[in-house]
């Protein structure tokens, strides 16, 4: 069986575009509103409420590495919800993905404490924070084929950054929410005012689900199905036919994801409680980090679609790598200016090559194993970038207490992700007709 080659259905209109974009950026904003919460929340909160030790250093670890279980789990989560995607569809994987995580945030925000249930708090919160891994790892992948495929073929760049406009929207959210509840005296912060934004997901679930429904289901899907071309085992033949795009779909990810990780959870927990920090001047950072990001997405989104993907993730993944040593001095100076400012730079750089994210891991794919391609990829790199703040907490202490432990860690994520984006730019940067399902020559392109 081949994949179609159908061209993109030209009935789309760029309106159409726009409205299935936007339901794709809605629903991912509250699904990294509540990915991102539950980080900000194991910097801040979970170390004392649900890992309670004598030794503070090992609660945090133990808290970052409840906080790594949700990546560990959203290969999973693409293995289940690929194959639905390329299956069933894009749109009814997505609306079950956006309900999975809000009901999951929600409960967390109701989860009685240590103190109250014992060591049951702990595993019940791992338990949902693995739920909210698997939905995670079918939402990502799902949305941003979904916005991809419904575009025009010449702005595929400007529509493909979308889904990834979620991410800082949802970092305003979420650090916003618990930048307001911090102004709580600390004694009802951490009793009970920190579990406000957890409930918050429900409000926000109801408006995510909403929008969501009202988007079309990818044109290309349709046609897939209508003429019996969709893949038998899309997961299976992920692996035995794409191996190699799939290493270098995940190594380009690493910094987006990793990285950020690295430099707003690790940095929140390292300045509050190694520098001494005010925790608003922190969250602070990351509210303008947030927003600085979403202007270089729009920008380097559009430079996709002049430059290439890969191209963009080189470039990204270079100046990274530059700034990772200096935006740590900054950042021991202790003071407030340059503690935002070394946050914000490095954020904005890390986000060059997320800009590119979308396009480069859809052209990787043929249009039948699209969705599983896309959300393994992406997935199989956030197992590593998950453990990115417990791997930061481990570098700082085995360098003598030093940040040129995280640091170097920074460096290392730039680098494979610089590599894979110089890895993808040799192999060619993705055409209107390889994402519309066929070759370059127009032949269309053998999945099994």
């Amino acid at each position: 069986m081949t994949s179609p080659s159908t061209p993109h259905r030209t009935a789309d209109t760029a309106a159409e575009a726009r409205k299935v974009a936007f339901g794709a950026f809605v629903g991912t904003a509250l699904e990294w509103y509540d990915f991102f919460l539950y980080g900000t929340a194991a910097s801040l909160v979970f170390n004392r409420v649900f890992f309670v030790t004598d030794n503070p250093v090992a609660s945090t670890m133990a808290a970052f590495a409840s906080f790594g279980v949700g990546f560990a789990a959203r290969p999973v989560g693409a293995v289940i919800f690929g194959r639905m995607g390329d299956k069933v569809g894009r749109k009814k994987t997505l609306i079950i993905t956006v309900i999975m995580i809000g009901v999951a945030t929600a409960l967390i925000g109701l989860l009685p404490s240590y103190v109250t249930i014992g060591v049951a708090a702990p595993i019940l919160l791992t338990l949902l924070r693995l739920v909210q891994g698997l939905a995670v790892g079918g939402e990502w992948g799902g949305a941003v084929t979904l916005a991809i495929e419904h575009a025009p073929p010449e702005q595929r760049g400007r529509f493909g950054v979308m889904p990834q406009i979620g991410s800082p929207v949802g970092t305003l959210l979420s650090s916003g929410a618990f930048l307001a509840v911090g102004l709580l005296p600390q004694e009802d912060f951490m009793s009970w005012g920190w579990r406000l934004p957890f409930l918050a997901a429900i409000p926000l679930l109801a408006i995510a689900l909403y929008l969501r429904v009202k988007i079309e289901e990818s044109p290309l899907f349709e046609v897939m199905l209508k003429e019996e071309e969709l893949a038998k085992t899309p997961v299976r033949d992920v692996f035995s036919l794409t191996r190699r795009e799939l290493l270098i779909g995940a190594g380009s990810t690493l910094l987006g994801v990793g990285g950020f990780y690295l430099v707003t959870t690790f940095a929140i927990a390292y300045g509050t409680g190694t520098l001494g920090l005010p925790r608003s001047l922190l969250l602070g950072a990351t509210l303008a980090a947030a927003a600085v990001e979403i202007v270089i997405l729009i920008a380097f989104g559009r430079a996709v679609e002049r430059f290439g993907a890969g191209r963009v993730t080189l470039l990204g993944g270079v100046l990274s790598a530059l700034v990772a040593i200096p935006a740590f001095l900054m950042l021991d100076t202790r003071n407030p200016a340059m503690v935002v400012l070394a946050i914000v730079i490095a954020v904005a750089l890390l986000s060059i090559p997320y800009a590119a994210s979308g396009v480069l891991l859809t052209s990787l794919f043929p249009a039948n194993l699209r969705y599983s391609g896309v959300a393994l990829a992406s997935n199989i790199g956030a197992v590593v970038s998950g453990f990115v703040p417990f791997a930061a907490t481990w570098a700082y202490a085995a360098t003598g207490n030093s940040s040129m432990g995280p640091a170097t860690l920074l460096i290392l994520l730039s680098l494979v992700t610089a590599g894979s984006g110089f890895l993808a730019s040799r192999r060619r940067d993705a055409t209107a007709e390889e994402l519309s399902g066929t070759t370059p020559s127009g032949s269309p392109r053998r999945h099994a």
